[in-house]
């Protein structure tokens, strides 16, 4: 796992992305435990998904956001309320 996570860091050092304190993503996490496959998790090109075992619960992160939408559309469980970022921010693709 942590080969992949450096992989995909190494490919994000070409995004550029203003952070907002305001999410455009809100996980309904209750619902996540009952979900038998958390296709969210593998779905994500950014991998601001994860499982986290010791608390059964999904944990995510908004910020590293690459504005795909993967996430939105592959939940089975339709526990995921994502939107775009506000203007001005959200990702910018620096090269290609």
């Amino acid at each position: 796992m942590k080969k992949h996570r450096e992989a995909i860091e190494a490919k994000l050092a070409k995004v550029k992305i203003e952070k907002d304190k305001e999410a455009h993503i809100v996980v309904n996490k209750e619902l996540c435990p009952d979900c038998p496959t958390k296709p969210c998790i593998p779905a994500c090109p950014a991998a601001n998904y994860e499982w986290e075992e010791s608390t059964n619960e999904l944990v995510f992160n908004y910020e590293g956001c690459l504005e795909c939408g993967t996430c939105r559309f592959i939940c089975p469980l339709d526990a995921i309320d994502w939107s775009y970022p506000r203007g001005g921010f959200g990702v910018r693709y620096l090269w290609g």
